[in-house]
């Protein structure tokens, strides 16, 4: 008998820890950087979709000459033009088209992807 109340605390267990996993928040990496890059990827991959929901996204904006402008339904949130920093935002990606520029050559250092 005490053998199977200690399986079953470890099932429950196992399973308490599956759904935690399950529930964890998508991180996305953002990355403004020199010459004229920027970009939006989830691992290594650039992001062009998306189900909606809660992310977080790691900005890391290496350049006094860049920031990374990101809008979308119901949000608008920027770095500094002139500042180099890494900042994480937490963000509830809603349905629509989200876009990403640098605001001060935005007519070609920009990014878009659709959240579904």
């Amino acid at each position: 008998m005490k053998r199977i109340c200690t399986l079953g605390a470890v099932l429950v267990a196992v399973a308490a820890l599956a759904g935690n996993a399950a529930s964890a928040t998508p991180k996305l990496t953002a990355t403004v950087a020199d010459p004229v890059v920027i970009t939006l990827k989830q691992g290594a991959a650039k992001v062009t979709k998306l189900k909606a929901g809660k992310y977080t996204i790691v900005v890391q904006d290496k350049s006094a000459a860049h920031n990374f402008h990101l809008t979308g339904p119901g949000f608008n949130k920027a770095t500094s033009v002139s500042g180099k920093a890494t900042t994480t935002w937490t963000v509830n990606l809603k349905k629509g088209k989200w876009t990403y520029v640098c605001d001060p050559h935005k007519s070609f250092m920009k990014g878009s992807f659709t959240v579904s």
